[in-house]
């Protein structure tokens, strides 16, 4: 009696669930938006752009939990699109397909050249599915003045932007071949990255993987970059971000800054790289800042890194200048102070492996190098250092051991 009573039981809970998930499956379709059903043909040859905008405005008017799909095995060529906010409810872009932009450069104006995809005011927004954004960036790249010296300077497009947008995350997403800087959080708070493969060539001009400004609460883990530029470059506005768990390389590290151009006030606070790993890059744990600028880089930690072959793998640069032209001397600065280089190790592709090259006028301070071991690739010559105007202590073993050490 008791197991018939208990295999009753067990019929009706089963009984339930499957009326549970019944009934939460016809929620989830009545919510489903594919640009399929708007028209997209996802062939890679015709313009899928108006699919993926009205997929977007009809989620984005959902009373309920909205899901944009980009089915899989398909290709949808989009040129420039703005997919903005607020929406009645939480967004999902499920991109199981591939995104490609348009390899005509004539398909963007001088008003949308900054942008590819560009999310707008969307809060509680996730990005996700496993699927491909793809820059289609070489044409930019050959027209690029840092490519051919010859060619003026001008803009490109970043392939996914995420701008003024609240409880953000994007994942388990591979974004390859930006037309310059591959995903640009803007202004945003409470952002959540993980499992992204961000991939362009080595030689491919400005194409950042991770570019962060004027944004707080952000996470980072679990990403594979490999690109022409910075690995991360984190920014002005920037506050308590955590990076970990990291793979960078090629490219050209990971960098705070650059700040301060053009005489600007910037500031960034609580940053923290954790559990990284650095092939080939040409920069490190990176700081860089232009003389002339004002505000602060503050309350930083580049610990537990592994240096493969890495030509500068601690460089701290307070006279950063990117022009063709010297830089003036200026006697303000950004100042750069309470910055922790811990349990760092591996090799330098140069026999320099710390560079703390600091402001005359506004040293940066407060530096610590905790458990350092940094040895020339090959082992051909020992690993040196160089230092300006820098304020640092050691704890732990420290080599290279920069100059002026002071406990």
């Amino acid at each position: 009696m008791a197991s018939t009573v208990l295999n009753f039981s067990a019929s009706l809970l089963t009984l339930f669930f499957f009326f549970l998930r019944s009934a939460d499956a016809e929620i989830g379709s009545s919510n489903i938006f594919s640009m399929q059903s708007y028209g997209a043909r996802g062939d890679g040859r015709h313009d899928d752009t108006k699919a993926l905008v009205d997929a977007w405005a009809a989620a984005c008017s959902s009373a309920k939990p909205a899901v944009v799909l980009i089915p899989k095995g398909k290709k949808y060529l989009t040129k420039h699109t703005t997919l903005s906010g607020p929406c009645k409810s939480s967004i999902l872009l499920m991109v199981k397909g591939s995104l490609v932009a348009s390899p005509e450069r004539s398909d963007w104006s001088k008003e949308t050249v900054k942008h590819w995809i560009l999310f707008s005011g969307v809060t509680s927004l996730t990005v996700t599915g496993g699927g491909t954004i793809d820059g289609n960036g070489k044409i930019w790249w050959q027209n690029s003045c840092k490519t051919n010296s010859k060619l003026p300077c001008t803009q490109a497009p970043t392939a996914l932007t995420f701008y003024s947008c609240k409880n953000l995350k994007v994942e388990n997403l591979k974004v390859v071949n930006s037309q310059q800087i591959q995903i640009s959080v803007e202004d945003c708070t409470h952002v959540k990255m993980s499992r992204l493969s961000i991939f362009a060539p080595e030689t491919s001009p400005n194409t950042d993987g991770i570019h962060i400004t004027r944004s707080r609460d952000v996470q980072v883990a679990d990403c594979t970059i490999k690109t022409g530029d910075d690995c991360m470059s984190i920014e002005d506005g920037t506050e308590n971000l955590h990076v970990k768990n990291l793979v960078c390389g090629p490219g050209h590290g990971i960098s705070i800054g650059s700040l301060g151009d053009h005489s600007s006030e910037d500031h960034v606070n609580n940053v923290t790289v954790d559990n990284v790993r650095m092939y080939g890059t040409t920069n490190g744990a990176r700081i860089k800042t232009w003389q002339g600028g004002k505000g602060s880089a503050k309350n930083i930690v580049f610990q537990n890194m592994i240096m493969d072959n890495v030509w500068n793998p601690i460089i701290i640069d307070q006279n950063y200048c990117d022009s063709s032209t010297p830089c003036k001397q200026q006697k303000s600065a950004v100042e750069v102070s309470n910055v922790l280089f811990k349990n760092i190790r591996g090799t330098s592709a140069s026999e320099e492996a710390i560079m703390l090259h600091c402001s005359s006028s506004v040293p940066c301070h407060a530096i610590t190098l905790e458990n350092v071991k940094l040895t020339v690739k090959g082992g051909s010559s020992d690993a040196k250092s160089t230092c300006q105007n820098a304020e640092w202590k050691k704890s732990g073993s420290v080599s290279p051991q920069p100059c002026g050490f002071s406990n």
